[in-house]
């Protein structure tokens, strides 16, 4: 399995998320992508390669116009307000108010926030751009005739909507790959979302088509972020009805539980029969996560991968979330460990 991998990740670092009241080192930080490199090299993987250069036609049929031009706009913006500090939206587009972009940079900000904890940096724009150049080139390489690939995204990205950024993400990485992997000739794309926290940039993407199938197993939203999304009865709109389906569950859940839903979710996208499978990876499901309740053990995750690989699709593995540093590293590698053994 190759895997796809940026140094230009270091490029997004803040300095500090605002958590529990407090001003933190984001959890969110540049050694989980140093901690899964050691791992995988440890279990014997190929060393990473770059990526291609970020072809925007499928990022452009996933995200809006308005919304790249804020990303790619946004700190020159804050910087010529002669702020000192890191991008971040203190007001938001809430019910009722008007929802028009403003001029000022502090509106911009808030208009197209999802999330309040997600700093913009000097740097964080080029990151974004590199990560989800990870993506595409793990599409294409699928696409060329690789039965597997792994995307070691950094900024992560499922949480990033059409418009919307926000739970550490600007590009939602899985939509892109699985728009290159349409744009590349298959009918038909699953992604499995199988990080803790729901995918609702990825759901709020393809809510309305059928030709991706979306499907989420995430802490119940009642309990957990991002709160306003990932309910069992979201089904997907006009020709996607039908094509999300989602698995919340409530705190403390084991894999016993858990694997009766990836089982279920298995079960659906066979049915689909799609050409490509993209799995949205996290591992931030691990037992002992500090921003997560579930509770799925290092060897778990070895099971998990062997389920999917399984399936016996074309499959990417996308990298989202997992927030136990030490550990992210050896629950990524028993992942795709387990799918090339199942």
């Amino acid at each position: 399995m190759k895997t796809i991998a940026s140094t230009d990740h270091i490029l997004h670092f803040p300095k500090a998320e605002l958590s529990g009241g407090q001003l933190v080192r984001p959890y969110e930080c540049p050694e989980r992508w140093d901690y899964i490199v050691d791992a995988l090299a440890a279990g014997g993987f190929s060393p990473p390669l770059a990526p291609e250069a970020l072809d925007m036609t499928p990022v452009a049929k996933v995200h809006g116009a308005d919304y790249l031009q804020f990303l790619a706009s946004a700190w020159s913006l804050w910087e010529a307000e002669g702020y000192e500090g890191e991008a971040l939206p203190m007001v938001v587009a809430a019910r009722r108010m008007q929802q028009r972009e403003p001029e000022h940079i502090n509106g911009k900000l808030g208009y197209f926030a999802g999330a309040t904890e997600t700093a913009i940096t000097a740097t964080s724009w080029q990151a974004a751009q590199s990560s989800a150049a990870c993506a595409q080139t793990a599409a294409r390489l699928l696409s060329a005739g690789e039965t597997s690939v792994f995307s070691l995204c950094r900024p992560p990205g499922h949480h990033a909507g059409y418009d919307l950024f926000g739970g550490y993400c600007f590009l939602n990485n899985a939509a892109i790959a699985a728009q290159q992997l349409r744009d590349s000739g298959a009918s038909r794309v699953a992604i499995l979302d199988i990080d803790f926290h729901h995918g609702n940039g990825t759901q709020d993407i393809f809510y309305e088509r059928n030709d991706v199938l979306f499907v989420s197993l995430h802490g119940n939203p009642g309990h957990a972020f991002p709160y306003f999304l990932g309910y069992a009865d979201e089904t997907g709109q006009g020709e996607g009805e039908g094509y999300n389906i989602n698995h919340p569950m409530l705190p403390g859940t084991t894999y016993g539980a858990w694997s009766e839903a990836l089982h279920d979710s298995l079960k659906r996208i066979g049915e689909y029969m799609p050409d490509a499978l993209v799995v949205s990876l996290g591992v931030d499901t691990f037992e002992r996560d500090p921003i997560s309740f579930f509770k799925l053990t290092s060897d778990d995750f070895t099971r998990c991968g062997q389920r999917i690989g399984q399936q016996s699709l074309p499959t990417l593995f996308v990298m989202e979330g997992g927030y136990a540093v030490e550990e992210i590293g050896i629950n990524t590698r028993n992942v795709l460990s387990g799918f090339l053994n199942p």
